[in-house]
């Protein structure tokens, strides 16, 4: 839960509490993550470390939702001691969640690993569940009482595989996330998230929008630990800046605070109506920068692109910023709907602007176009091109029309909307943008089946 004050009142916003999955590697977290979110979104196998890009959801039980991180497994490797390794990692996890659950493997039994880790987490002040993984026969198992040994309460049984189990886990969980307030009515207009990875200059971006050093600034990177809220009037408009300006660095381990950076800015982009993406011209854009900027996209966010530090790399020649944006627009594909700007935080040039921009960019995404003109647009797309043939014969799209903003959403209503190729959805998407725009924000096309043709 985030507080700021404004107007002498505390104003507050809903952040999902995170659950963060720890433990030695093959005990099936992955697999225990992709049960609790409901689908296969991390890689999963027996070899140990194969989750190495981190992965994060969001989750529901019971009505009760929360942002399910799975991290990395803890490896004992002889070069690097066991007691540094396990402590960066876990200690990584407590930081920055407000429930661990802890994945042990109930075949094998207490491991030495497993034994540093409860350790760890005994002495946390975060509330922790132990799930015993690998148990089939619940009904018969005794295995999991083994683990009583690690000190950090009673042992869950469960079956990640078989889901066995998984209900009265994630009752534990829920039981021990935070308590949930619903968030206050208030009259910003505009929420912004600050989202990129660390030391690219977010909290400079804040500062030099504000006029005044209210966020810390520093050239270490990782040096404001969570989002902070400030508000900034514009145009009698109240506008409040979500900051994710990096972590607290605890190791040099990069994948640590890179996923975490992640991590905190998926909480951002819950409670953003556009995200501004900052990278670094000087360094230049990678792929974390890419996967940041994606996530809020696929959040249904809006999105504006600022290349920061452009001061430092200007002055190459008139041809430049063409170049940047070209080569930028060709590595996500994404980026060829989202507005790039390049600004210098140091000197405040167009810092101004990107309000402006964002404030557009909202402006697309509360766009509703009149069915008669997406259906006038649509009978236009398809006499200029037909939608494949499906498997089982002609695909007709009948009519469309919009359901919803932020971000725009229209639902086709199709003969058969499973042989709807994506290649003609995208088709579509870029007729409709062609026409009216979006630019900055998402843009959803949903296939649809005809009712009579349902019950038919």
């Amino acid at each position: 839960m985030a507080v700021g004050i404004r107007d002498g009142r505390a104003v507050r916003h809903v952040t999902l509490p995170t659950v963060a999955i720890v433990g030695r590697p093959n005990v099936g977290k992955s697999t225990l993550f992709n049960r609790i979110v409901g689908g296969r979104i991390a890689i999963v196998g027996a070899q140990e470390g194969v989750t190495r890009d981190r992965q994060f959801a969001e989750a529901d039980w019971n009505g009760r939702p929360f942002l399910l991180a799975d991290t990395g497994g803890i490896l004992d490797v002889a070069e690097r001691p066991l007691d540094r390794q396990v402590r960066e990692q876990v200690l990584a996890a407590i930081d920055h969640a407000d429930v661990v659950l802890f994945v042990v493997d109930g075949r094998e039994g207490p491991h030495p690993v497993d034994l540093h880790v409860a350790e760890i987490l005994r002495r946390s002040d975060r509330p922790v569940v132990l799930s015993v993984n690998k148990l089939d026969e619940l009904a018969t198992a005794l295995e999991h009482h083994e683990f009583h040994s690690l000190g950090i309460g009673d042992p869950v049984p469960v079956s990640a595989q078989s889901g066995k189990g998984s209900g009265d886990l994630l009752d534990r969980v829920v039981q021990a996330l935070p308590e949930f307030v619903p968030p206050e009515e208030d009259d910003v207009s505009l929420r912004l998230a600050v989202i990129g990875k660390p030391n690219v200059g977010k909290s400079s971006f804040v500062n030099s929008l504000l006029g005044e050093n209210r966020v810390l600034v520093h050239d270490e990177a990782g040096t404001t630990r969570d989002a902070i809220d400030t508000w900034l009037e514009l145009d009698g408009e109240q506008i409040c800046l979500i900051d994710t300006a990096g972590l607290r660095r605890r190791s040099k381990v990069v994948d640590e605070l890179e996923f975490y950076s992640r991590l905190r800015a998926a909480s951002a982009i819950q409670r953003a109506d556009v995200c501004i993406l900052v990278g670094d011209a000087q360094a230049g854009l990678t792929n974390q920068d890419f996967r940041i900027g994606e996530e809020a996209w696929e959040a249904g966010c809006g999105l504006v692109l600022v290349v920061n530090k452009w001061d430092l790399i200007e002055d190459r020649g008139p041809d430049v910023l063409a170049e940047f944006e070209k080569e930028l627009r060709a590595r996500a594909a994404f980026l060829r709907f989202v507005p790039i700007i390049t600004v210098s935080a140091l000197s405040g040039k167009r810092v101004r602007k990107v309000v402006d921009l964002a404030r557009q960019v909202q402006g697309e995404r509360l766009k509703r176009i009149p069915t008669s003109e997406v259906n006038r647009l649509l009978a236009a797309l398809m006499a200029r091109k037909q939608p494949p043939q499906g498997a089982r014969g002609d695909v007709k799209v009948y009519y469309a029309s919009q359901v919803s903003t932020e971000p725009p959403e229209f639902v086709l209503w199709v003969n058969r909307p499973k042989e709807l190729k994506d290649s003609y959805l995208r088709f579509l998407s870029n007729g409709f943008r062609r026409e009216w725009g979006f630019e900055g924000s998402p843009l959803r096309l949903r296939p649809r089946q005809r009712r009579e043709e349902r019950t038919g």
